[in-house]
């Protein structure tokens, strides 16, 4: 995440009127919040060590409606997350040495798997209820998902 798009993120707090926003790339996570001042934020308990700490910035006046990451246009007013429902192991591929369902950027389409839940040994296909593209991936591949946690987030 560069420069250009922590500042477009903290112009879309202001635009859209939140107190902060918190987004991710893979490993990497940049949390936002409006009149704190650039200190680093405490661990969660449950990071690891080898995750970078998030840290908050101040926001500036501008106000974008859209982040521009890697050429990708993500509307956030039209994001949709995709939660887990039911508690288990996720797991980002069908075995350890196969290619992941999805990426960051993978177009999927209403019925198309995403990932797999493990709960009591049994493996639940998560799948897409709609048509679009991977913003975020908001879970590592052997964490536990909580009901209601968010997996994915599309546009």
């Amino acid at each position: 995440m560069n420069i250009e798009n922590i500042t477009k993120l903290a112009d879309i707090i202001n635009a859209k009127g939140l107190s902060a926003i918190e987004v991710g790339d893979g490993e990497n996570r940049i949390r936002i919040e409006k009149g704190t001042s650039a200190v680093p934020a405490q661990p969660a308990a449950s990071q690891s060590q080898t995750q970078a700490n998030p840290i908050s910035i101040p926001v500036s006046e501008s106000t974008p409606d859209i982040i521009d990451t890697s050429h990708h246009h993500i509307d956030i007013n039209n994001m949709i997350e995709i939660k887990s429902p039911l508690v288990g192991v996720y797991y980002a591929a069908p075995s350890p040495d196969a290619e992941t369902f999805v990426s960051i950027g993978s177009k999927v389409k209403k019925g198309d798997i995403l990932c797999i839940i493990e709960t009591m040994k049994l493996m639940n296909e998560i799948t897409s209820e709609h048509d679009g593209e991977i913003v975020d991936i908001c879970i590592k591949n052997g964490d536990i998902a909580e009901f209601g946690q968010v997996l994915f987030k599309l546009v």
